[in-house]
């Protein structure tokens, strides 16, 4: 029997089975990132491959409180975004998922991604804001560079592309694929939405947390020294 303070969780749907380990490392990255102002309001969403053949991804569903994430606030979707349940048929009852599921979709069929994450930060949508023009910029010379994956050196230039903002989603995720894919640019850990938020991946949430940690650090310190020389206004 419950008491007046308890509240009985609303259970999941069944297209979620198989995937409690994955929404509860989500729904503890949503405290954590609001906590951390990275993923407040209904900003952001999240991200865990469940399978790889066929591919299919847990994602949260639209419009919801990151920080306080339930365990039904989650989608099952397949390669192409749409919503099916565990045997891969498509579904029309589970939660409307996030309008950004292709993008997610995209970075997810790159190979050793395992989770994606995306935040909505005062200093990354101020440096998107900032360097639009330029469409991207340069990050180097820092040590917390080394929490990137495969980075060894301090001395790593990592360039983070900068996508316009659209409502336009399939037509901004074939953008993202291009550039992922083109192999005359460096290759990236990840990359802003201008006046949106960051984009990162790893190869499990763990990693892509610590991609968030590390873009975030990194996002504060250049928009901290960029307005100290008076070339950007502090929000702080």
């Amino acid at each position: 029997m419950t008491t007046d303070t308890e509240v009985t969780p609303s259970p999941s749907h069944p297209a979620l089975a198989g995937a409690e380990k994955a929404i509860a490392e989500l729904r503890e990255t949503g405290q954590y990132f609001f906590q951390r102002g990275w993923s407040v309001g209904t900003s952001s969403n999240y991200s865990v491959v469940l399978n790889r053949s066929p591919l299919q991804l847990v994602v949260t569903a639209s419009g919801m409180d990151k920080g306080r994430l339930r365990p039904k606030d989650f989608v099952r979707c397949n390669y192409d975004g749409v919503q099916v349940d565990t045997n891969n048929q498509p579904t029309t009852d589970q939660p409307r998922s996030s309008a950004e599921t292709l993008l997610h979709v995209v970075l997810a069929r790159l190979e050793g991604v395992g989770s994606v994450l995306h935040t909505h930060s005062v200093w990354g949508t101020l440096l998107s804001d900032h360097f639009a023009a330029q469409g991207s910029f340069e990050i180097e010379d820092y040590e917390m560079l080394k929490g990137l994956a495969g980075v060894k050196t301090h001395r790593h230039v990592e360039s983070v592309p900068i996508f316009d903002n659209t409502q336009d989603i399939p037509k901004l995720a074939e953008k993202v694929d291009k550039r992922l894919h083109d192999e005359s640019q460096p290759p990236i850990h990840g990359f802003l939405i201008r006046n949106h938020g960051l984009y990162t991946w790893g190869e499990d949430v763990a990693e892509a947390r610590r991609h968030i940690e590390v873009y975030e650090f990194l996002f504060e310190v250049l928009g901290r020294k960029l307005s100290a020389q008076g070339k950007l206004c502090n929000p702080a």
